[in-house]
């Protein structure tokens, strides 16, 4: 099949290169020429286990291309997806000048039938919003589909190649039938295209993160239930994530979600709620606990060294999780800004965000090659993203390097047990404090 796809941000890009896999024509477009230009290239923007390989096979086999004409796009194309940003605006809500006004442009060049596919997460009621501004310039015909995505940062090409299911929102038999040709044979082991209508679908994907979002808020304050009570969080979370009608995902307690979907996506929900003047109780809930846990973290650290200034910090993670460039609403930006307010010095390492961390910070931290060197001249090490190198470390080089055997793991990467033995003070979320 012949499929454009505007915008190459993290789901364009994966989305794109995933479809030109299966064997289809992709031209993915873009507004910025430079990074058009490197991905013609063969540079790939993003990190995301496993894209690499992809995106270079199929843009040596001539299926994956990128321009920045968005005309010839349309006219190469059968279906267009829109995978263009969604931003939170100061209210909550989320901001669809990009999808419009590409709407816009679709109208005034579009010359015979297409699909057009909402990729990106949009408030119930856009598709109607993009099918009318597409109608302002044209009387090509079209159809408006929503397809919300489902990627996990970290495993997305797995998600995408060996979907769980493939929402499909439409009222056309057309469409529909164009969308299950092209999703056909990403779900061979029998996993469903679900149909439903325009905005089923797009209430679907909020429903889906905002639930998520929950589980991970109603751990974070059992968690700290358990802190005041002298229970294990760990333990209540195996005790009831056995259980089939709970699950043991999004279980984990710590320092709070974060990232481009969850936080976005629960705002927007909270926002949609309240434009229909609908109280809704768990959403505002969720928001407020998230945002405590993490300045929860740093009261830890506050409360156990009450004077921060001139001390020197090590930062393991700045990634809002592991198996990610991504520093959207990472917590571990907020700690780093509290660290600075109180006059810290931090040297940070984390595997894949370093750069993007850099962009904002600049020379304010430091950054270390290697997790070992940023222990170097530490007073003590804080944990705030969970990747799988921290797990398993030299504790004989941490306890060489750390002026005091200290840390504050946010992520609760290690166990109470490890740590006693290791003669190490750690504090973590929702268990016992190990003192030396």
């Amino acid at each position: 099949m012949k499929i454009a796809v505007i915008g190459t941000g993290y789901v364009g890009l994966v989305s794109g290169t995933c479809f030109a896999e299966t064997g289809n024509y992709v031209i993915c477009v873009d507004i910025n020429e430079e990074k058009v230009k490197s991905m013609q290239n063969g540079n790939i923007p993003i990190y995301e286990p496993g894209l690499e390989t992809l995106f270079h096979r199929n843009i040596e086999k001539n299926r994956l291309l990128f321009t920045t004409n968005l005309k010839e796009a349309v006219d190469k194309s059968d279906i267009i997806f829109l995978a263009l940003p969604t931003p939170p605006g100061e209210d909550g809500s989320a901001d669809l000048s990009y999808i419009i006004g590409v709407a816009e442009q679709l109208g005034k060049i579009m010359t015979s039938y297409k699909v057009i596919v909402d990729k990106s997460t949009v408030p119930v009621g856009t598709a109607d919003k993009v099918k009318d501004a597409i109608l302002k310039n044209s009387t090509c015909e079209f159809d408006v589909v929503s397809n919300p995505e489902f990627l996990r940062e970290g495993v997305a090409v797995e998600d995408f190649l060996k979907p769980d299911r493939v929402v499909i929102g439409s009222s056309s038999d057309r469409a529909k039938q164009m969308m299950n040709q092209l999703y056909e044979p990403f779900v061979r082991q029998g996993n469903p295209i679900i149909h439903m209508d325009l905005k089923s679908a797009e209430m679907t994907k909020y429903a889906a993160n905002a639930f998520l979002a929950t589980k991970i808020s109603f751990m974070n304050e059992i968690a700290n239930l358990c802190e005041l009570t002298g229970a294990d969080a760990d333990m209540v979370r195996k005790g009831i994530g056995t259980d089939n009608r709970i699950g043991n995902r999004f279980l984990f307690p710590g320092v709070g979600y974060g990232g481009s979907c969850f936080p976005k996506d629960v705002q927007a929900l909270a926002r949609t709620s309240k434009e229909n003047e609908y109280d809704f109780k768990i959403l505002e809930a969720v928001m407020s606990v998230n945002d405590r846990q993490r300045e929860m973290f740093f009261n830890k650290i506050k409360n156990r060294i009450t004077n921060l200034k001139e001390k020197n910090i090590a930062l393991w993670g700045l990634a809002f999780k592991p198996n990610t460039d991504d520093i959207r609403e990472a917590p571990a930006l907020y700690i780093i800004d509290q660290l600075l307010l109180h006059g810290a010095n931090i040297t940070a390492y984390d595997p894949e965000a370093m750069n993007n961390v850099k962009k904002i910070y600049g020379d304010k931290i430091k950054f270390a090659d290697t997790e070992y060197d940023a222990l170097k001249g530490a007073d003590f090490l804080v944990i705030v993203t969970e990747w799988s190198e921290f797990r398993n470390p030299n504790f004989d080089i941490i306890k060489s390097e750390l002026k005091d055997h200290l840390i504050f793991d946010g992520r609760n990467v290690f166990s109470l047990s490890e740590m006693k033995k290791q003669g190490f003070e750690y504090i973590s979320i929702g268990r016992e404090v190990i003192t030396q």
